[in-house]
């Protein structure tokens, strides 16, 4: 009998030791993403050398949804073959560029976006894909991580759909549960403009609420300086952009550079921001026709396989379409340039302020660190998990049902 309780008892012990060591690790790794954007010392190399840091390449122009203010978007146009995007990729990588980002149009409508994942991954690249999320399954997403997908960003605008845009937080939220064990880094970005700020609040709890990093980006104009879509009271707006500020300061998941949030609140006040464009330089993109692109805005008619480093580095200079620029891809690629040290500095302080959260639930039973606090929304009014006069709670577990 006695040999029996102490052969349960090391049993015990020895699961015990197994489950804390389980945990301990997914507690290292959960750490490790929160620093493992940024991959700072291959930045680093980035930010001393001639080459490019970063290219975003246009898998499709074609998109599932018809969002009025988008510009990226065009069904008439065939996907490109998949030896033709693997061969801009190839020469992408020859560039010495380190991370590549999948974007459209939807990347999920392209048949062969798998296999375009996991051909970056062999070559190197860190890689990510933004899209609309709802083309995601279960079996996709497994894919995806399969392929070695890192960073999945997934656009959301309103908590539910409107005239100007069709994507609703409340038509993805079911696919959120899919993440749950998943490797792949998950995101949310949102537009702010007088469409959807009534329930901007609300998206954003919605994805802080769950503990996904999130942001809700000012909606930005052509070269031009044309918006497409009304984009809302100034006063509203800054407000909004403040309180992100304020949050991400404290250490929330607000998924963007303060440098960033900065940058949109001058837009906002009509002030001078000092940089000098490195787009078409350390960040450029490739066309869905393997056109070569300074930004998402401004196009050439060179090819990618004729794109030289000298090329891309004659880019780096002031551009008559930069001041009120609201591609803040190549705004923050640009600051990062110029400000390495203050830039990433205050992105390292804010990500190791989240740190003790994670910490928590492995402190003790009962403990969960998902419930967000208290904000002030853009009308003033004190409101939990991002409820706002203009649209659902970001919790609203009748209309969405279980959720994440």
């Amino acid at each position: 009998m006695l040999q029996y309780l102490r052969a349960q008892l090391l049993r015990r012990q020895v699961v015990v030791g197994c489950s804390l060591f389980h945990h301990r690790m997914k507690l290292l790794g959960k750490i490790g993403r929160e620093f493992s954007g940024y991959n700072i010392l291959e930045s680093a190399k980035r930010l001393r050398d001639r080459k490019p840091l970063q290219c975003s390449l246009y898998v499709t122009d074609q998109c599932n949804l018809d969002c009025a203010y988008c510009t990226e978007y065009d069904n008439s146009r065939p996907h490109p073959g998949i030896d033709d995007l693997k061969k801009w990729v190839r020469k992408i990588r020859e560039l010495g560029t380190m991370r590549i980002a999948l974007v459209g149009g939807e990347p999920l409508t392209h048949p062969d976006i798998v296999e375009l994942v996991r051909y970056c991954r062999e070559l190197g690249f860190a890689t990510s894909l933004t899209t609309n999320g709802f083309l995601l399954t279960r079996k996709l997403i497994g894919q995806l991580e399969d392929a070695g997908l890192q960073v999945m960003q997934i656009s959301v605008d309103r908590m539910t759909p409107s005239a100007i845009t069709k994507k609703s937080f409340k038509t993805i939220l079911p696919k959120l549960d899919y993440f749950r064990d998943s490797k792949i880094s998950l995101h949310i970005t949102g537009v702010i403009c007088a469409d959807t700020l009534p329930e901007a609040q609300a998206v954003l709890e919605t994805g802080l609420s769950r503990g996904i990093p999130t942001e809700v980006r000012l909606v930005h104009a052509d070269p031009l300086r044309r918006f497409r879509v009304d984009r809302g009271q100034r006063e509203e707006l800054e407000r909004f952009i403040d309180s992100m500020i304020e949050r991400k300061r404290r250490g929330e998941k607000i998924h963007t550079s303060e440098a960033i949030l900065n940058y949109q609140r001058s837009l906002l006040r009509g002030e001078h921001v000092e940089w000098t464009c490195a787009a078409g330089y350390k960040l450029f993109f490739v066309s869905a026709q393997g056109k070569f692109w300074i930004c998402s805005m401004v196009h050439t008619n060179k090819h990618i396989m004729d794109v030289t480093l000298d090329d891309l580095f004659a880019n780096y200079k002031k551009k008559s379409c930069q001041e009120g620029c609201g591609v803040y891809c190549a705004v923050s690629a640009s600051l990062l340039v110029e400000k390495p040290v203050r830039v990433l500095g205050k992105e390292i302080l804010a990500r190791a302020k989240r740190v003790p959260s994670l910490l928590r639930p492995f402190s003790g039973p009962g403990i969960n660190n998902s419930t967000p606090e208290s904000i002030t929304n853009p009308n003033g009014a004190r409101e939990m998990n991002g409820g706002t006069n203009g649209g659902p709670a970001a919790d609203n577990r009748v209309a969405l049902g279980e959720r994440a």
